[in-house]
C-alpha cells in the first residue's frame, strides 16, 4: 500500500525537517481534493482530479492509491468517468493515509 522505500529516500533527499513540511503540505492539499471528490455530483474534470492526486500520491509513496487514480483517470480520458468506482478511491486513500500515518514515526526515526 505504502512504498516505504520511496517515502525514505525522499527524507534523504530533502532532509528531516523539510520532510515534515512536505508531508503536512501533502496531507492538506490532498486531503482538500479528497473532500472535493466526497462531494463531487460532477464528473466532468474527474480525470484531471484523479491525475493530480495520481501525482501526489506517487512523490510520497502511496502506490495501491496513485494505481487507483491512473485506472480512474485513463477510464476518464476516454469518456468512461461514470465507471469510475469512488468509493473504492476514497476508501484506499483514507486507508493508505492511515497506514502512513502509523508508519511514520520509523521514518522520521531513521
Amino acid at each position: 500500500m505504502i512504498d516505504w522505500n520511496r517515502v525514505q529516500d525522499l527524507r534523504d533527499e530533502i532532509g528531516a525537517e523539510a520532510f515534515g513540511e512536505v508531508v503536512e503540505l501533502f496531507l492538506e492539499e490532498v486531503d482538500g481534493e479528497i473532500d472535493k471528490l466526497r462531494a463531487l455530483s460532477d464528473r466532468s474534470d474527474l480525470e484531471g482530479q484523479l491525475h493530480f492526486l495520481k501525482g501526489s500520491a506517487l512523490n510520497l509513496g502511496f502506490t495501491a492509491f496513485s494505481d487507483l487514480c491512473h485506472a480512474g483517470e485513463m477510464a476518464s480520458a476516454t469518456g468512461q468517468q461514470d465507471t469510475v468506482d469512488l468509493a473504492e478511491v476514497l476508501s484506499c486513500y483514507d486507508a493508505s493515509k492511515s497506514a502512513f500515518l502509523s508508519g511514520l514515526d520509523r521514518v522520521i526515526a531513521a
